[in-house]
């Protein structure tokens, strides 16, 4: 079976090592335009070779689409007009509603797959790609109805020999959970990242005083841009509704400070403590 990953970066280079280290006679290639991204690829064995994208398309079985949210959108329809009929493309991005409304407008709808594994780190490039990213973690697959059997039973055992959890939503109910569960993280990360740069000149002094709760909080922000700016574009009518919610609870703790309200605070805090339930319950899975 031939694989190609367009877009050979954090996501879709991981997806490829986890793959070739479960089934060794799998072939791999590339469609990359960043000549350091082949170079690297080439070089960790992610992919055997970089092919052009019509080349690709013509030869692998499973195309795997890990670029950005904004140009899996635009690329999509061109992956499915050029798709061979027994092909099949899944993508890896963040964000659904568009790309599902991009697929359902295109007549070989049913080739494709719509995938978000639920995985990453604030590293990007085939150089940060590895693994063991992908295994024990939650994988969402939406419009499942819409995707042919045989594409679906593909990705779907694929999905599983790597030891990845899937779970089925539509996309509105997608976008409408991670702009709680990943993308307002995110954005809290640079904002905080932001927050603590115009305050703090001194760069010395920030590494100095940094606790390891900062790093963690902060890390996110190390994110790529070129990756997150557009996963907001997208999703920015949740996204801002999320943001709302936060800013209200970052008001009334505020609030709870300015006033020397205590037991307001030890309320605030008591109750954010509950999520160790719902992480708990996540761990479980």
């Amino acid at each position: 079976m031939i694989v190609s990953i367009i877009g050979v970066g954090l996501l879709g280079g991981s997806f490829a090592l986890v793959l070739r280290e479960k089934y060794p006679n799998m072939k791999f290639v590339g469609v990359d335009l960043s000549e350091v991204n082949q170079k690297i690829a080439l070089a960790k064995g992610i992919v055997d070779e970089i092919l052009p994208l019509e080349e690709a398309l013509r030869v692998a079985e499973l195309n795997v689409l890990a670029t950005p949210v904004d140009t899996i959108v635009h690329l999509l329809p061109v992956l499915l007009d050029g798709l061979p009929e027994g092909a099949t493309v899944m993508d890896l991005g963040s964000t659904k509603e568009l790309i599902c409304r991009a697929a359902d407008a295109h007549p070989r709808r049913a080739q494709f797959v719509a995938v978000h594994p639920m995985a990453g780190t604030e590293n990007s490039g085939p150089g940060a790609a590895f693994g063991e990213l992908l295994p024990g973690k939650n994988v969402i697959i939406c419009d499942r109805e819409k995707s042919r059997p045989d594409s679906l039973a593909l990705v779907e055992a694929l999905l599983r020999d790597i030891g990845m959890k899937i779970h089925y939503m539509t996309p509105t109910e997608h976008d409408l959970h991670l702009a709680y569960v990943s993308h307002l993280s995110h954005i809290s990360s640079f904002a905080l990242g932001l927050t603590v740069l115009e305050k703090e000149a001194d760069e010395k002094a920030i590494f100095d005083m940094a606790s390891t709760g900062f790093s963690s909080t902060v890390r996110l922000a190390k994110s790529s841009p070129q990756m997150w700016a557009p996963i907001f574009d997208q999703n920015k009518t949740n996204v801002s509704k999320a943001l709302a919610d936060y800013i209200e609870f970052l008001k009334r703790f505020k609030d709870a400070i300015d006033n020397e309200d205590l037991d307001a605070s030890l309320r605030f805090m008591s109750r954010a403590n509950d999520i160790g339930r719902i992480l708990g319950g996540i761990e479980k899975k």
